[in-house]
């Protein structure tokens, strides 16, 4: 064979230990070669994080590019630093047999600082920083960058306790030292430990010669995991883990996703017979992701950036969804109620006009009493879903209002009597009882649940809030100033906000998702 393959490889010890494994394979196949060493942005910026420089594929760009100008035939990678979607034009060929997969620590004396509250340990990867404070949340991470090498002898350097490496790397250049354990519990980085070779898929010759390198059960393994990963939208930027081993015709996988500081985690497990194993990915990213996965990445890719919309109200999952991906929301309840106990001889005969407003006035009612004991005539609503709540918990709704004093000035020409009962807050809505007074309507107001402030300081790069009720507006302006601009539920909400915002702006339905449409339409 007279055609020279031409391997691309980073110059770093470990890449081109890598990068000569696949050489002498290929010339044990007859095939003649030549080495071609390239730098990387990943070796070349040592002095931030690899998850801060925000580029997925730091350590296979420049490869990437040998490849399309044809001035190398085929790449070897660590297929963990490998994007999960390569370049237009280039294509995996071949994954050698893995490696170790896992994680070791090297430690500098003894392992007895594992039992201790505080320690120092150092890595530069978001997975294995956020797993080891999951499990030691007391100890301090200290970022460690660099090759293998030029690592541990920060560690010689530097008063730390320890550093997380891969098994693979370190032991594939003989340089492990005998203080290290594997860190067995640790679940490792997509692909961890297998060797990739890349290349154009055009280059027949190249793609032929190396596919007869290609080791079945370590690909089938790493292409769950990347595709697990990939699902999950995580790269370098994202602390995901996930192993899968092929054992007695078995595939079992494992997979992981934290939050950048390791409080909160999700995992999950998947045994499928070898040949039903396509779907594991699948099933294993969307467990993650109905457990509140996405929104945990949300949070890691926000992480970064200022909030610039505030919720008085806390929001569902599916609710922050909703957002565009300009807003970055957070959310609180400012206000907690409290049912209060009302007296039996409230409800003791019939009522024939009730006024319900709020979901916390429904709660508080059938917190009293029996759905058999409220023996309501005609029961008027203000709000769509409250309408929806009274007609499944308590009874027939006559007539309901986006608003309270739309609701008052329906009464006025329509009801039956000239006498109505409000179950409501002790911070109640003005309009509704002030118009029906002035109409000679008699309001007898039942105090149903407690209303109480519980605003929080919010940031001062926030400016954009959200309001449902003027008890929201008045709890946040006891912690915060009005500016920005007030994005209301309803007019009624808005009439308060307009006290001392300028800048306020009304849903064209009174629900939550009517005014995330609100937001969305100002950052358009």
């Amino acid at each position: 064979m007279s055609k020279v393959i031409k391997i691309g490889t980073r110059d770093s010890e470990l890449a081109l230990w890598q990068a000569k494994t696949v050489q002498q394979q290929l010339e044990n196949l007859g095939y003649k070669t030549e080495l071609v060493p390239v730098k990387s942005t990943g070796d070349i910026v040592l002095d931030k994080p690899l998850y801060e420089l925000g580029i997925t594929g730091i350590f296979t760009r420049t490869l990437d590019i040998a490849l399309l100008n044809h001035d190398a035939d085929i790449a070897v990678h660590s297929l963990k630093d490998v994007p999960t979607i390569l370049p237009k034009g280039i294509v995996q060929v071949a994954v050698l047999k893995r490696g170790n997969v896992n994680d070791t620590l090297v430690f500098k004396h003894n392992e007895e600082f594992l039992g201790a509250k505080e320690a120092v340990i150092a890595t530069g990867s978001l997975r294995r920083r956020a797993q080891w404070l999951n499990r030691y949340p007391t100890h301090t991470i200290v970022d460690l960058r660099g090759n293998v090498n030029s690592r541990l002898q920060k560690l010689k350097d530097k008063d730390w306790n320890g550093a997380i490496f891969a098994a693979a790397g370190i032991g594939r250049i003989g340089i492990r030292p005998d203080e290290s354990i594997n860190l067995s519990w640790m679940i490792p980085a997509p692909a961890q430990g297998a060797i990739m070779i890349a290349a154009l898929g055009e280059n027949d010759f190249a793609v032929e010669a190396c596919s007869q390198l290609n080791h079945e059960e370590t690909e089938i393994c790493t292409t769950i995991e990347r595709e697990f990963l990939n699902k999950l939208e995580g790269g370098c930027t994202a602390p995901i883990g996930a192993l899968a081993r092929i054992k007695d015709d078995e595939v079992s996988f494992k997979g992981v996703l934290l939050s950048k500081d390791g409080s909160k985690k999700i995992e999950v497990t998947r045994v499928e017979k070898l040949g039903n194993h396509h779907d594991i990915a699948s099933y294993a990213s969307d467990y993650i992701i109905e457990r509140g996965g996405k929104r945990l990445m949300d949070d890691i890719k926000n992480g970064s950036k200022k909030t610039n919309v505030f919720s008085t109200k806390s929001l569902t999952e599916d609710q922050r969804l909703l957002f565009n991906e300009k807003v970055v929301s957070k959310s609180s309840d400012f206000i907690k109620t409290n049912p209060n106990r009302i007296h039996k001889h409230v409800v003791k005969d019939e009522i024939e006009n009730v006024i319900i407003t709020s979901k916390n006035a429904v709660d508080a009612l059938l917190t009293n009493f029996s759905k058999e004991a409220l023996k309501f005539k005609n029961i008027y609503c203000v709000g769509r879903r409250t309408k929806r709540l009274v007609e499944n918990k308590i009874g027939k709704v006559i007539h309901t209002e986006k608003n309270a004093k739309a609701l008052a000035e329906y009464l006025v020409e329509f009801i039956e009597g000239t006498e109505v009962t409000y179950f409501c807050s002790n911070l109640r809505l003005d309009d509704l009882p002030t118009i029906l007074d002035a109409n000679h309507i008699k309001v007898n107001e039942v105090e149903a649940y407690q209303t109480k402030f519980d605003a929080v300081k919010v940031d001062d790069s926030v400016k954009n809030i959200m309001f449902y009720s003027p008890s929201t507006v008045q709890s946040y302006l006891q912690k915060n100033d009005a500016e920005g601009i007030a994005f209301c539920i309803g007019e009624t909400t808005a009439k308060e906000a307009r006290k001392k915002f300028k800048d306020v702006r009304v849903a064209k339905v009174p629900t939550v998702e009517s005014v995330i449409e609100l937001v969305n339409a100002h950052y358009v």
